[in-house]
């Protein structure tokens, strides 16, 4: 079997990237590789709103959202297999499985790495206590109301408050349930601002910073959690145990970027996102092999992600039409003071075809603070900032004019005023 590029994943990444690989040149065969048993990926459980404000200038709901995506991949005749799992990732070639066909193996130009990402599971937590029925991850809970149409429980107690934690708190409310309270074991929520708003405050739902679950209890059933508030060591403080009653934990304690196939290709590995280390195309260290959406770092939403894995899309199509690349000069963005890591990582200015978009987030809250942007040591960006917080992603814009005279570093920093 061949192909001139393979994406790996059909959720919002891998529809953004093929859609675009394929209008960069209608004469490439796209092939995209989906093991569930439809496209969409996590976005047809997520049947709220909120969706595509940027890239559709209106608000949808997920499988809304996907439904746009996969509408264009029909006009442009792009093929894809469902139930596919993707076993290995090399250099010119991807080896996969499904009933059909079997195993078999397609002979590619490129590959764009589209997995997406995991929750962090109960046994990554290290919480002590028994193991009864009623513990969940907020994405399985979501399936499960959004989807299958069960209900986990009646009483519950969410950990953490990411994103999907927040939306299963009102979630919950609105089938019924009473969520007792949202734990956060940081001192600041890891969530967006709007859906703390919209998902807590407007349910009147307590948001409890500086707190983690410290035991479960119950044999057949989860029956109560014992929570506490934490120094900021994130060690339990002695005489703040409270236990709460509860049927049902949720847990929202950060998401994983699916890299093994990546790792299997010696793809090279950034340790503070967990994703691989791109360039301003979304190539990856391997030649011809890229990648984009959650599984290259976490997004807060899913426009941007759409937006960059367009990018990676016509990249990848570029990069079958060259055979080679003439990169020029690189450039490396170097990040410290508060900021946690950047994507890109570096950037070959040649190779842009626009201006230059780096996104990247906080490693805590820093209020009145700027976003300083350095240019081989001379500062270009100076912008004011009320809030940054690790929750909402920031970025910045760098004309292509203004790079052509950069000769070694871009510098991103955050400043207090």
């Amino acid at each position: 079997m061949k192909a001139d590029i393979v994406i790996i994943g059909g959720g919002p990444a891998g529809l953004a990237a093929a859609i675009a690989a394929a209008k960069e040149d209608r004469s490439l065969s796209v092939l995209i590789l989906e093991r569930d048993s439809e496209l969409g990926g996590i976005l047809n459980q997520c049947i709220h709103n909120g969706f595509g404000l940027h890239t559709f200038n209106e608000e949808l709901t997920g499988p809304e959202y996907a439904s746009r995506f996969e509408d264009q991949l029909d006009d442009l005749g792009i093929k894809y297999m469902l139930n596919t799992m993707v076993l290995n990732v090399a250099s010119g070639s991807v080896t996969a499985v499904n009933s059909s066909e079997g195993v078999f193996t397609v002979e590619c130009s490129a590959i764009v790495l589209c997995m997406g990402c995991r929750e962090r599971p109960r046994g990554a937590l290290n919480i002590p206590g028994l193991r009864p029925a009623g513990v969940f991850t907020a994405g399985t809970a979501q399936r499960l109301v959004n989807i299958e149409g069960y209900m986990p429980g009646k009483e519950v107690v969410i950990l953490g408050s990411g994103d999907i934690g927040l939306i299963m708190a009102r979630r919950m409310t609105l089938e019924g349930a009473k969520v007792k309270a949202v734990c956060e074991l940081m001192p600041y929520s890891g969530g967006l601002k709007r859906n703390i708003v919209q998902c807590l405050d407007d349910f009147d739902i307590p948001l409890l910073l500086s707190h983690t679950v410290i035991d479960i209890k119950g044999k057949e059933r989860l029956t109560s959690v014992v929570i506490a508030e934490v120094d900021e060591r994130s060690k339990p403080i002695p005489g703040t145990e409270q236990e709460i009653p509860c049927d049902t934990l949720l847990l929202s304690c950060g998401l994983i970027p699916e890299n093994e196939l990546s790792r299997a290709a010696e793809v090279k590995i950034n340790p503070a996102t967990n994703g691989p280390v791109v360039n301003e195309s979304f190539e990856t260290s391997v030649p011809g092999i890229f990648a984009c959406g959650n599984v290259l770092h976490v997004h807060d939403l899913v426009d941007y992600v759409s937006e960059e894995s367009a990018r990676a899309g016509r990249s990848a199509a570029r990069y079958v039409k060259a055979s080679s690349s003439e990169s020029g000069a690189v450039i490396q963005i170097t990040n410290g003071n508060g900021v946690r890591y950047t994507v890109p990582s570096f950037v070959r200015v040649n190779e842009l075809d626009s201006d230059l978009v780096i996104r990247f987030r906080s490693g805590g809250v820093y209020k009145d603070s700027y976003i300083d942007v350095s240019l081989d040591g001379v500062r270009s960006i100076h912008r004011r900032k009320q809030i940054i917080t690790p929750g909402e992603m920031e970025q910045v814009i760098l004309k292509k004019d203004d790079l052509l005279n950069v000769k070694d570093i871009i510098d991103i920093a955050i400043t207090e005023s």
